[in-house]
């Protein structure tokens, strides 16, 4: 393998904010009167959160009230992380290091949007560790769409075949195949997606696994 770049996704990758997310996506729904089960949230993981709407509309119909939700949903998402902070996943830094030790450009490729990318980075303590951004509001499409990982790809002069991308989710998988890069999975949550293992170029159980991996090659 011929790896000039590593490509990382944010949430329920390097962050482990998708239980935060669905807990409280859950108080949000339980508050309208609706009931969210976690396998439901499960289906949401790696979308954008007007994607997940637009999911939540479909599923419940006219009674549902999108931005109610989203204002509930972000109150109780702040809530949490006031009190619980958000954790770095198990071996990010580690893989990090043997990025960085292998002088490969890395970036972060994301469905949030850059401010609240850039808050979730601030609050687990990685400001600045990414130089290269790019965000859902900055591209025409969200993931499954390809097109936040061109956009990454152009910004670091690698080519899309050349670069590493790490997901945790379906949507992220579909969109790093589409874009034509390797696309490694890491799953968030369990039991793995069973057509994104089968749709994806390899899978690891955590980012010390990828380090391992990638130390191999």
């Amino acid at each position: 393998m011929d790896i000039k770049a590593v490509i990382f996704d944010l949430d329920g990758l390097v962050l482990d904010t998708e239980s935060s997310f669905f807990a409280a996506w859950r108080q949000a729904a339980k508050v309208l009167g609706f009931e969210l089960s976690e396998s439901f949230c499960r289906s949401l993981s790696g979308l954008h959160y007007r994607a997940v709407e637009r999911k939540l509309c479909d599923f419940y119909g006219a009674g549902f009230d999108p931005d109610e939700f989203g204002r509930i949903s972000a109150l109780c998402w702040r809530r949490h992380v006031q009190a619980q902070g958000i954790a770095v996943k198990p071996g990010f830094q580690d893989l990090l290091e043997l990025i960085v030790r292998r002088n490969l450009p890395y970036a972060l490729a994301t469905n949030s949007n850059r401010a609240n990318a850039l808050e979730c980075l601030d609050m687990a303590g990685l400001t600045d560790v990414f130089q290269v951004i790019v965000a859902r509001d900055e591209v025409a499409q969200g993931k499954p769409d390809p097109a936040v990982f061109w956009a990454v790809a152009k910004r670091l002069s690698v080519a899309i075949t050349q670069c590493l991308v790490l997901e945790d989710s379906p949507v992220g998988i579909m969109a790093a195949k589409a874009a034509g890069a390797f696309a490694l999975f890491v799953p968030s949550t369990q039991p793995a997606d069973s057509d994104t293992l089968t749709q994806c170029d390899l899978n690891c159980h955590d980012l010390t696994e990828v380090a391992q991996w990638l130390g191999r090659i």
